[in-house]
Parts: C-alpha cells; sequence; structure tokens
C-alpha cells in the first residue's frame, strides 16, 4: 500500500493551513506590515482594508453583518469574551447561565470562574448521544438567566446540537444565546439568524486557517448586545477587544472562510462518505467497537469510536505512524477517561478506550485503508495480551447499547 506516511487523522484539533490561505497572508508579514490603527497613511489604510475584507469573508460564511464579526485570538478568548462580558454587562438583571456537562474546558472552566465570582451555573445533562434536550433547556431558564451557552458540534464525539431548537426558546424567554462553534465553522450550515444565536465563538485553525486567531461574532441589533471587554487598551474592533490585530492571521481567516463557503457541500459529502467507510471497515474487521456520538447528527469527518479490553495508552502509542487522539487536544496531556464521554453513560473501561478520528481536507481512502489494517493488527495484539477478551468479544454497537 502505497502511503506517505505518517498519516495525518487529527484534523479536530487543527487543521493545515490551505495553500490559498497561505497565499492570502504572505503580503501582510513584509510588503503591507502597517499597523490599521494608523490612518494618517497608505501602510495603515491597506492593512485596515485587509482587516475589513476578512471581516466580510466571515460574515458572508455566517450571514450577518461585517461590524458584527469581532476579531480575537482565537475560540478560548471568544467564549471567554462572550460568557464573562455577557454576565459582567447584565450582572443588575440576572446572575444565573445555562450550559452542558460536555462543553469544551473555554467554557467550563470560564463558567467556574463566574461562580467563583457570584453566579450560579446550571450545568444540562445530555443524552446517550450526546445531544440536549431543548426542553431541558427551556426547564432550566429562570426570571435570573441571562445567558445560555451551547456548543454547536462537539470536538471529540462529532454530536451536533439543535441550535435553532435551543435558540427559539431563548429569543422567547427574552435569554441571550451564545454557541462555541470553533469545531463547526467551514463544516456544516452556521447562519446566525436560523440560529437566533446572539453571539457565537470561532477559531481560524480548525477550518484551515492560521493558529492564534479567531472571531466572535456579536449580534449589533435587535438589540445589540452588550459586553464588557475582557481586555483595556487603544479600543480596537469597536472597543469590544483592544489590542492591534493581526492583519496577516485576519487576512488568513478571511481567506480560509471564503474558501469554505466555495467547497464545504462537496467537501462534506465526500468527508461523509469517507468517515462512514472507515466505520463500516472498522466494524467489520474488528469486533467488541462501540461508536461514541450521535450516528447521524454529526460532524462529516469525524468519528470517535470506544474498543472493548483494550487499554486505551497503549494503543494510542501503538499507532505511531498515524495521528489519533483519544479525545480534545486541550486535555491530551492526561490519560483520564474523557469527562464527555462519562456524561454520555460510558463506562469508564471503555472511556479510557476511545479513538477520535478526524478525517479533513486531504484524508484519502488509501490512508483509510492504512489506518485500518494498522489499528486491526495493533488491537488483535493488545487483546491477545487481555486474558478478559474472549469472554466479551461480540458485536459492535452504538453507543445507545454501551453497556453502563
Amino acid at each position: 500500500m502505497d502511503v506517505k506516511l505518517p498519516i495525518y487523522m487529527d484534523y479536530h484539533a487543527t487543521t493545515p493551513v490551505d495553500p490559498e490561505v497561505m497565499e492570502a497572508m504572505l503580503p501582510y508579514f513584509r510588503e503591507h506590515f502597517g499597523n490599521p490603527s494608523s490612518r494618517t497613511h497608505v501602510f495603515g489604510w491597506t492593512a485596515e482594508s485587509a482587516v475589513e475584507k476578512a471581516r466580510e469573508q466571515i460574515s458572508h460564511l455566517i450571514g450577518c453583518k461585517p461590524m458584527e464579526v469581532v476579531f480575537t485570538s482565537g475560540a478560548t478568548e471568544s467564549n471567554n469574551v462572550a460568557l464573562k462580558g455577557v454576565a459582567w454587562a447584565y450582572r443588575d438583571r440576572g446572575n444565573h447561565i445555562i450550559t452542558t456537562a460536555i462543553e469544551h474546558h473555554a467554557v467550563l472552566d470560564a463558567c467556574g470562574r463566574l461562580e467563583k465570582e457570584g453566579f450560579d451555573v446550571t450545568y444540562l445533562p445530555v443524552d446517550r448521544s450526546g445531544l440536549v434536550d431543548p426542553f431541558h433547556v427551556e426547564e432550566a431558564i429562570t426570571d435570573r438567566t441571562i445567558l445560555v451557552s451551547v456548543i454547536a458540534a462537539h470536538n471529540e464525539i462529532g454530536t451536533v446540537q439543535p441550535l435553532a431548537e435551543v435558540g427559539r426558546i431563548c429569543k422567547a424567554r427574552g435569554v441571550l444565546f451564545h454557541s462555541d462553534a470553533a469545531q463547526a465553522l467551514g463544516k456544516i450550515s452556521l447562519k446566525v439568524d436560523d440560529l437566533q444565536a446572539d453571539l457565537v465563538s470561532f477559531s481560524a485553525h480548525k477550518v484551515y486557517g492560521p493558529k492564534g486567531v479567531g472571531s466572535l461574532y456579536c449580534r449589533m441589533t435587535r438589540p445589540a448586545v452588550k459586553l464588557v471587554p475582557l481586555f483595556d487598551g487603544g479600543g480596537q474592533e469597536r472597543g469590544r477587544r483592544s489590542g492591534t490585530q493581526n492583519v496577516s492571521g485576519i487576512a488568513g481567516f478571511g481567506k480560509a472562510c471564503e474558501v469554505a463557503s466555495r467547497v464545504m457541500a462537496e467537501e462534506g459529502n465526500r468527508l461523509t462518505e469517507l468517515r462512514e467507510y472507515l466505520k463500516s471497515e472498522i466494524f467489520r474487521r474488528i469486533a467488541g467497537v462501540y461508536l461514541n456520538g450521535h450516528p447521524e447528527r454529526r460532524l462529516p469527518g469525524n468519528l470517535n469510536l470506544s474498543f472493548a479490553r483494550v487499554e486505551g495508552e497503549a494503543l494510542l502509542l501503538s499507532m505511531k505512524d498515524v495521528a489519533v487522539s483519544s479525545g480534545s487536544a486541550c486535555t491530551s496531556t492526561t490519560m483520564e477517561p474523557s469527562y464527555v464521554l462519562l456524561a454520555l453513560g460510558v463506562r469508564d473501561e471503555l472511556a479510557r478506550a476511545s479513538i477520535r478520528f478526524g478525517l479533513g481536507r486531504w484524508s484519502t481512502k488509501e490512508e483509510v485503508d492504512y489506518t485500518v489494517q494498522k489499528l486491526t493488527e495493533r488491537v488483535e495484539r493488545l487483546r491477545a495480551m487481555s486474558s478478559g477478551w474472549p469472554a466479551t468479544k461480540g458485536r459492535n454497537v452504538s453507543v445507545q447499547d454501551t453497556p453502563s
């Protein structure tokens, strides 16, 4: 099998910069290096023009006004701006925030910090496929609720949440609605008006753009969302995020969104087919495999599986020529079982034996075939070392059937 090694199957952790994106960025390192805030000469005007062009490119992809795009250093900052900025700005109205138990740590830890400041946070459960029930959201809203935050598409299990239903509930109850959409941008349709979202967080490096740049959609009408900024300084981004803009990164982010708007539909279909092929081949060749996340409502390139009677760390270490992960890149330094899988009701042993496959723009069928072959060999070898495997060997199932 002629495949270039190592193989990258961790596109949810980060993505390589698209060649079109790189080309769009290069002029702003040396030729057009001006500060966008320098409005008295052509160097500053050129840089400002690049920032505003990117704002338009991003707004076109998500269906908002360019002025509603706030540039940040990434989705972590965007999540913090959204949660803390709203909490501080609306404290006189209420102190209650609603989120889910499976959010990214950028949301969970921000909520934890707000709890220390006296805010109340409700962490809603999810079902066995990772979906939050919109009815539970409505039920949790009180007259003190100021914000609901629900992840758009999950970075570990790929489950796509019912954001439109949650958005309608929030609007009807007069509560602001935020979503962490770092993994969803450029992979599934995200029109903010369809979702009735007030704030949405994005990151460039998840959509074939550069690291270190992201954005926050912040609604400016019906009515405008108030934010207390995290940073004090020069008042850039209409006072919502001070600091000299990362012009080259922003130009790359804009181009990445332009490319995504052009290829998203076709790319999504291809990756869904490739993911289903990967899944079917693994299920055909390996017994005792469990699917984590929703079987249908999931990101095109995401596949999260647990392997019975396999030590997760050993399996990952044995797959040296294929880059996969056990879950979020932000928590990959610990081999503790995924809090996300535990929240789904997956038992500890299987949560420790999960692998997230992330397919992307340059993934191929040949790479999938090689991965399945190596995975089969590694799992069989590790199970041969486990005396308990023959007693549990059996069919493959989705997470809903996983023994708890």
